[in-house]
């Protein structure tokens, strides 16, 4: 666990280290040098910029391309060609910007974050809270997903589970970063009885459900009209919780210009006897979701990877 007291006798040190300055890593300092400029950007300019990179992603880089367009057709089979391609050049162009509003979260400050975020469907929280009830958020990875734990942040008590980076300067940056806005983070690698110990009334989980993660503790399930290896995971934690459940997705706003937040309404008979119905569900919710918005959701995973047996790789 990694919290802002360092109380917990299992707390995940993130002080900073001598070791840091070795010079195997200046070229990571150099470029948080530049990421910090950049969080200094106005956001039209920043936004500017990230479109070009996107541009730049969809033309030269032919693997994260493919993967995007996989994703598209699979989902949205309807679409012409040339409106696939659109929409493929429309997520990068996102995904160039998100990669430069990240910049917020490690360098800007609390009080202009929170004029940056809006939250709609406080009320579903508030509800379950009302009624002394556990909740998760199950958040879809969207390419602005960063800003959903800090709007969250500035109402409720949130925790969440990470996986380390292979860098250490950039863990401890990211880790550190995001004690700022959430009570504390669980490492994937301290497994599932830690972060049901901590789901309590008033504190709230954000868990990314939408993953690929391989056939364990996962079930086959549609989404957008094709099997995809699906997390239990969601379902159990809320059982042994007994937990509210409500889907969640964070997108720019365009028109307001502001990280916006939608909580959607708890899934209903949620979690059942049936993980297989479980799954369904889940994703079901997460597709309404990512329809109203579908240029920022992460189409750079690999969702599909996980095939049923017998069946060939997507990718």
């Amino acid at each position: 666990m990694i919290n802002k007291t360092g109380s917990s006798s299992d707390t995940i040190k993130v002080n900073f280290k001598v070791s840091f300055l070795h010079p195997r890593y200046w070229l990571t300092w150099t470029g948080l040098a530049i990421f910090f400029l950049v969080s200094l950007l106005p956001q039209f300019l920043r936004h500017l910029i990230g479109r070009f990179i996107g541009r730049l992603i969809y033309t030269k880089n032919k693997k994260r391309r493919h993967i995007v367009l996989t994703n598209i057709n699979i989902a949205f089979p309807a679409l012409n060609t040339h409106a696939q391609h659109q929409l493929a050049k429309q997520h990068l162009q996102w995904y160039g910007c998100a990669l430069l509003d990240y910049s917020l979260l490690f360098f800007a400050s609390r009080s202009r974050l929170n004029k940056l975020v809006y939250i709609e469907g406080r009320e579903f929280i508030d509800r379950a809270i009302e009624k002394n009830q556990s909740v998760i958020i199950l958040l879809a990875h969207s390419v602005m997903l960063e800003f959903a734990p800090i709007a969250l942040s500035f109402h409720y008590d949130c925790y969440g589970s990470y996986k380390q980076s292979s860098n250490p300067v950039i863990n401890w940056l990211i880790t550190k970063s995001r004690c700022r806005y959430v009570k504390f983070v669980i490492s994937r690698e301290q497994g599932l009885r830690k972060i049901i110990r901590e789901l309590i009334p008033r504190q709230l989980l954000i868990f990314l459900p939408d993953e690929d993660l391989g056939k364990k503790n996962a079930v086959f399930a549609p989404f957008f009209g094709k099997e995809k290896a699906t997390l239990t995971t969601p379902a159990r934690i809320s059982k042994l919780g007994k937990a509210v459940s409500l889907p969640c997705f964070s997108y720019y706003d365009e028109e307001m210009s502001k990280y916006k937040v939608v909580i959607t309404p708890p899934i209903e008979e949620y979690p059942s006897s049936s993980p297989e119905d479980d799954a369904c569900k889940l994703n079901h919710q997460l597709e309404q979701l990512i329809k109203q918005h579908p240029s920022q959701y992460m189409w750079l995973m690999k969702l599909y990877r996980t095939r049923p047996d017998g069946e060939n790789s997507l990718y």
